[in-house]
């Protein structure tokens, strides 16, 4: 097929009237800044084919062998090789920028780009009697994306040295330069994903050989699994199966050869408790043998918290339907048995524990009470009121009970201020804090209540010598029936916090084990008033 193209091309040159004596000037070419832009697009491409390029002349030192490299539209753009045979091709008017096409007769380089492969021609092969003492070779570099001819390597020498070896020899370069080419782009590519992988700080990542060795990590991940803050933790090189937050996890990947995706684990980290997603992926080779294994971590503790969160709303709602129920249930019966104890009262001779039966139905009333806010809050109405006298109002209902449970109130009343308040819920807010202050000291005990002033606030703080919380309790305080009482409903704090949320007030809560429970309400002061002992200070 070449020797019919090269037959052809004869022909259409002397039907053309072109002279075999005499080379024709080449009609385009590139210069200044196109020629610039275009050795710069081609810049990876011309470094790759020098190095292969020099590799080979060093291999026939002193051969008079001159190498050409074009672009995919014939356009020459570099030379190498011999020093002597480059200055005697450039003076057949071959140099950088020009372009070979058909027009300049039969060539090696124009036959490479039209049939799209390997072209040897040699002496007479040229339709140009000046070119009859060379021997040209060339072949094509395709891009692999587009399947394209993106340059040609061509080989020009003396026909004295010329070989059908040198064909092999530029075949074997061209597939070098190609097989170069796709390993820097799949260098890049992975690269790309290396950083987007192991330098994301949203995600820890960690990757394992196939028997367990740390390969890579990520900082994230060294922050997650170091035993404490400015420790080193594990380090690649060591075994990942001796962490043991996420080594068995690993193992199971290895030895299993099944991936770990979506396992939770609560991990501490700075001695606080995040959650976190695993996902493990096996990584195999081409032969299906396992060569990594992939690990991420994904902190999902925000994620956990806004469930837990739409799981107490859920229960709130429930509870609201439930307690709206309830309360019209008994609220009814309890006003008439309130109404006839009542008026059995005033007799000359009340009935025997009359004030006790009394206290009981008022506590149960505000237990209704405290279902119809939990079910249906009512609008909460400010005026300006003292603390003090709200605070006195509740403990003279509580200091009854207290001292039929065997509980000594102690009380230090040191600052009185004025705040805005709607005076029912703050009652309703302290007495259940109260209540629960007492429900902790089953065996009787002391309450301690103080009023001071804390930061332009109105500061109640109660404490209790009672049983105390865990840290877990304490944490999961004031969920809708979470309660570590027998006859509890976790209701109760949980509505103390919805008063306080709506006064634009705070909570704190400190408690030990086998020491006591202290509670803190913050109320914001009204204009900065505070009175003393009931005076105006």
């Amino acid at each position: 097929m070449i020797e019919t193209t090269i037959a052809r091309m004869h022909r259409e040159s002397a039907l053309r009237g072109m002279d075999p004596d005499r080379l024709p000037a080449f009609r385009e070419a590139l210069t200044g800044k196109k020629l610039k832009d275009r050795l710069k697009e081609y810049e990876e491409l011309l470094e790759v084919i020098a190095f292969f390029s020099e590799r080979f002349l060093s291999l026939v030192p002193g051969d008079p062998i001159a190498i050409l490299i074009s672009d995919g539209e014939g356009h020459v753009l570099a030379f190498k090789g011999d020093g002597s045979i480059i200055e005697t091709v450039k003076t057949l008017g071959i140099a950088e920028g020009v372009r070979f096409d058909e027009e300049m007769g039969v060539n090696a380089l124009t036959l490479c780009l039209r049939l799209g492969q390997p072209v040897r021609l040699s002496g007479e092969d040229h339709y140009h009697r000046a070119l009859h003492r060379v021997a040209c070779y060339a072949a094509p570099i395709f891009d692999e994306r587009t399947g394209r001819i993106r340059s040609t390597l061509a080989f020009m020498t003396d026909v004295s040295v010329a070989h059908p070896h040198l064909l092999a020899l530029l075949c074997t370069m061209t597939d070098s330069v190609e097989r170069e080419l796709r390993l820097r782009r799949q260098n890049t590519q992975l690269q790309i994903l290396y950083q987007a992988l192991l330098e994301t700080k949203h995600y820890g990542v960690l990757v394992a050989d196939a028997a367990g060795v740390i390969v890579e990590m990520n900082a994230r991940i060294r922050e997650v699994l170091a035993p404490e803050a400015g420790s080193a933790g594990a380090q690649p090189g060591d075994s990942v199966f001796g962490l043991r937050e996420i080594g068995p996890r690993f193992r199971q990947v290895v030895e299993g050869r099944e991936a770990c995706v979506g396992a939770e684990l609560a991990l501490t980290v700075r001695g606080a408790l995040r959650h976190y997603l695993l996902d493990a992926i096996p990584i195999y080779d081409k032969g299906g043998v396992l060569a990594r294994v992939v690990g991420s971590l994904r902190d999902i503790t925000e994620m956990k918290s806004t469930e837990e969160l739409l799981r107490n709303t859920e229960k709130l709602v429930f509870a609201g339907q439930v307690a709206v129920g309830i309360a019209h249930e008994i609220r009814n019966p309890l006003t008439i048995v309130k109404g006839m104890l009542q008026l059995a009262g005033r007799d000359a001779h009340p009935p025997r524990h009359y004030e006790l039966i009394m206290s009981e139905l008022e506590r149960m009333n505000l237990i209704v009470g405290e279902f119809m806010l939990l079910g249906k809050p009512q609008a909460a109405r400010f005026r300006e009121e003292r603390c003090l006298p709200i605070l006195q109002e509740v403990l003279s209902i509580f200091e009854i009970q207290a001292a039929m449970n065997g509980i000594v109130i102690r009380r230090e009343l040191v600052r009185d201020m004025t705040i805005r308040c709607d005076r029912n819920q703050i009652k309703q807010a302290i007495l259940n804090l109260l209540m629960n202050a007492m429900e902790a000291l089953p065996a009787g005990g002391e309450i301690a209540i103080v009023a001071d002033e804390a930061d332009g606030c109105q500061r109640i703080r109660i404490a209790d010598d009672g049983e105390g919380m865990t840290a877990e309790a304490l944490q999961r305080l004031g969920e809708p029936f979470r309660t570590t009482r027998p006859n509890g409903n976790g209701l109760g704090f949980m509505i103390v916090r919805q008063i306080l949320d709506t006064h634009q007030g705070r909570l704190a809560v400190r408690s030990e084990v086998g020491k006591g429970t202290t509670v803190e309400l913050l109320l914001p002061g009204e204009d900065g008033r505070a009175y003393k002992d009931g005076i105006n200070a």
